[in-house]
């Protein structure tokens, strides 16, 4: 426990050094769980053996962990995988006792057959299968204090050459209207997405439900609003309509995974971002850019990977499209690795800043009174801040889950624009209770005058007027 701890706390740690705001952790890899949930066995990436108690909540720790560094806990859960081929692979009897898979085994499907990747998966077509596992992951969002649920792209496997998922006898149980296996397919996927967005705000409105699909939609050569590229089709593929998802408002926010280089022929980060951003124009669902990490210096990668600039320069297109809220690097072990030092180029010119969370006006939210700060006090490490929060969470008053911290040289009042510049904002911070709160700047430097304000933010990322100033004189 110690150990996985540790381990956890410093990817944590991670993220603060770059500024991120939010983590997105699997805590539902294989239909298994990482908190003591009375639907699914404890998963095997725990203890090493399926089903065996670790003996403590990580999900609980998890999530208490990140909020105390003020990130966002995104949980991260596989819908239908049930194993993996290092695992129980195809074979039912491998998986863990009083696996639900073993009392319904006509729920899973074992995919691709007589093959080394073989697995098993829930089948989607059947509709107590969809219920349960809806249910299942709903557990984590009714106990625990999570801001998002997350599912990545897998939804029907991926297919391998030769062979169909083996589900014509649902399809025959199930499919009638439907004028093919494939229409009937999406169908269950967009009834999985659809009904797992409204169940989660039905149990609290504010968690957020986002998707991380394959970065292609459709080709335009197979149908006219797809995007210029000639790549796997998420459409056709695994049957996830991700546009319709988008316009359908069903999401809260989505993440493509946009993991080609710019300029890249088969798929072109410099076509997709933009036709991404044309999707999501004039929808409440934010666009957030799943960034390939895990190929930068891979030397089976084409010649921009080889490039520490590469990945900076995706977040610099970015910048050019308006729609694009935020990026979601994959996966926390590439980021650390730095290879090429290209982490270390985009964190200093893209993540030198402090950034708040991107608000979602279409989330249930109440305003927010602001700080009022009581005090700085310059200190041998910096300046510490004091501040209180009137009223907080009481009558028509949202909470405040964090604050934010802006700092301006010398001691002129800013205009608005300076609260909308990330130059000016040095630091933020989990609210502490209902008391007095507090924060050191460690990067104030000594005889230097300084005008402070505190803003307060609800866990939505919706933020307060700026508080009256404390200024810093000497």
């Amino acid at each position: 426990m110690a150990a996985q701890q540790a381990e956890y706390t410093g990817w944590l740690d991670l993220a603060q050094r770059l500024n991120h705001n939010a983590v997105v952790v699997q805590v539902r890899p294989t239909a298994d769980a990482f908190w003591p949930s009375p639907y699914e066995p404890w998963s095997e990436y725990l203890t090493g053996v399926r089903g065996q108690d670790p003996g403590w909540d990580p999900l609980a720790y998890l999530v208490t962990e990140a909020h105390r560094r003020n990130l966002e806990f995104h949980a991260w859960f596989n819908p239908y995988r049930i194993s993996m081929p290092d695992g129980a692979g195809a074979d039912v009897g491998k998986l863990a006792p009083g696996h639900p898979v073993r009392e319904h085994p006509d729920w899973a499907v074992a995919y691709p057959l007589n093959a080394a990747g073989s697995r098993l998966y829930y089948n989607p077509g059947i509709p107590e299968v969809r219920q349960f596992v809806q249910t299942a992951m709903l557990d984590a969002v009714k106990r625990y204090d999570i801001d998002g649920v997350h599912f990545d792209d897998y939804f029907y496997p991926y297919p391998a050459a030769g062979q169909d998922f083996a589900d014509q006898a649902t399809f025959e149980e199930y499919g009638a209207g439907f004028a093919s296996k494939a229409d009937w397919r999406r169908h269950n996927i967009d009834l999985l997405v659809k009904e797992m967005g409204q169940r989660i705000k039905a149990v609290k409105s504010w968690v957020k439900f986002g998707v991380s699909p394959f970065g292609i939609w459709r080709n335009a050569s197979a149908d006219p609003l797809g995007s210029q590229t000639n790549g796997t089709q998420s459409y056709d593929a695994n049957f996830a309509d991700t546009r319709k998802w988008v316009k359908e408002e069903w999401i809260d926010y989505i993440v493509p995974q946009v993991y080609w280089n710019i300029g890249f022929a088969v798929a072109d980060y410099a076509k997709l971002v933009p036709w991404w951003s044309e999707v999501v124009a004039g929808t409440r669902v934010q666009l957030y850019v799943g960034q390939a990490d895990y190929k930068i210096g891979d030397p089976a990668q084409p010649a921009p990977w080889q490039d520490p600039a590469e990945m900076s320069r995706h977040l610099t297109f970015n910048r050019d499209h308006p729609q694009v809220a935020g990026n979601i690097h994959f996966s926390a072990v590439q980021v650390r690795a730095n290879r090429l030092g290209a982490t270390d180029v985009y964190a200093a010119e893209h993540y030198s800043r402090p950034a708040l969370i991107p608000t979602m006006p279409h989330l249930p939210a109440k305003p927010l009174m602001f700080p009022v700060l009581t005090g700085a006090i310059r200190k041998s490490g910096g300046v510490e801040l004091r501040w209180r929060q009137p009223v907080d969470g009481l009558g028509p008053f949202g909470q405040a889950t964090s604050y934010a911290v802006y700092r301006f040289d010398g001691i002129d009042l800013p205009g608005n624009c300076g609260f909308a510049d990330a130059g000016n904002l040095v630091g933020t911070v989990r609210a502490s209770g209902a008391g007095g709160q507090s924060w050191l700047d460690d990067t104030a430097e000594p005889g230097r005058r300084y005008s402070y304000y505190v803003t307060a933010l609800d866990r939505l990322g919706n933020e307060s007027q700026p508080s009256p100033p404390w200024f810093v004189l000497r």
